[in-house]
């Protein structure tokens, strides 16, 4: 097969189109490096299974030529850090973005899988959040410009879906963490990592009482693969259900990594979501997916990746 991975050099992309040349296929990866990477697809070129187009997904995807079997659009800004300081680019990527996605894989007759986000459910005053849950989102928040531009992404999807018979699929990304997350992203796990590897406080927003449901990468992309092959709609939630208080996890990082940094509290971001745990029933049902590394375990791993790779300092602390 081969498939265009959007945002193919970020984080968890990056591990989807290793995953996919892993299995003997063929990746596009398509990336501006505006959050992403080449260093981190850097490896797969030795594969001869692996071309990087550098550029915008909303406007190179029209030059994709040859065939087609997939597309899996995950290029966004994800971490508060760079979707706060880059809002018009991350509501570009949800709009124009998606549908250009879209219109590449219904042309070729191909699949199409949007990675959305537990975002979509904001604040969530339903516990834990199935997929019928519509959501609690502020939609003038500083968070909006995610939050509504995968919502959006959704909606897009489901019309093509609809109307003109795409074979397209949603999974809902919950917190995933992992190697080649930047130190400085914004997100709770990476910034808690880099200061107790450093030596410095771990900001904790709020009392550390609101809750999180991380997911290992490795585990992430398995769903990720099993969506692409499968024909189903959606949308998953695809996410650990193994739910954290902030302040858990933060004594977590602190006990795997050896560290003695003190505990720093700040006030609570501005629509920042006090619970996140995902109902994984239906990933488990009909993907016959479900996560099996605990916490404990990729934390370990990733504290080892952060311990071993010279990253840039801890840059702002937003918690998600």
């Amino acid at each position: 097969m081969r498939h265009v991975v959007t945002g193919g050099a970020g984080f968890i992309g990056s591990h989807l189109c290793e995953a996919l040349v892993g299995r003997g296929d063929q990746v596009v990866c398509v990336d501006d490096f505006s959050s992403g990477s080449e260093a981190n697809v850097a490896h797969l070129a030795a594969s001869g299974r692996f071309e990087l187009v550098v550029g915008d997904a909303c406007q190179v995807l029209g030059g994709v030529e040859g065939q087609v079997d997939s597309v899996a659009h995950l290029a966004s800004a994800a971490s508060p850090a760079d979707y706060l300081a880059r809002p018009l680019e991350t509501l570009a990527a949800g709009s124009r973005g998606t549908e250009a996605g879209l219109r590449l894989a219904h042309a070729h007759r191909a699949r199409f899988v949007l990675a959305s986000t537990s975002e979509v459910y904001g604040d969530p005053l339903v516990h834990p959040q199935p997929e019928t849950y519509w959501g609690n989102v502020n939609p003038v928040g500083p968070r909006s410009v995610y939050d509504e531009a995968k919502r959006f992404g959704e909606a897009l999807t489901s019309a093509y879906r609809r109307a003109l018979g795409t074979n397209t699929g949603i999974v809902r990304i919950f917190n995933t963490y992992g190697p080649r997350l930047k130190a400085g992203d914004g997100r709770v796990v990476p910034n808690f990592i880099a200061q107790a590897l450093s030596g410095e406080p771990l900001t904790v927003y709020g009392d550390g009482t609101q809750t999180r449901s991380i997911c290992y990468v490795d585990d992430m992309v398995r769903g990720l693969v099993a969506m692409v092959l499968s024909d189903l709609a959606g949308p998953l939630n695809l996410g650990n259900p193994a739910e954290l208080s902030v302040l858990g996890l933060a004594h977590l990082v602190l006990e795997l990594s050896g560290s003695s940094s003190p505990l720093s509290y700040c006030p609570l971001p501005e629509d920042d979501p006090l619970r996140r745990k995902p109902d994984i029933t239906k990933a488990k049902e009909l993907l016959g997916w479900e996560p099996t590394v605990s916490p404990e375990e990729g934390l370990g791993r990733t504290i080892e990746w952060f311990a071993a790779t010279t990253g840039p300092p801890p840059g702002p602390n937003l918690v998600i």
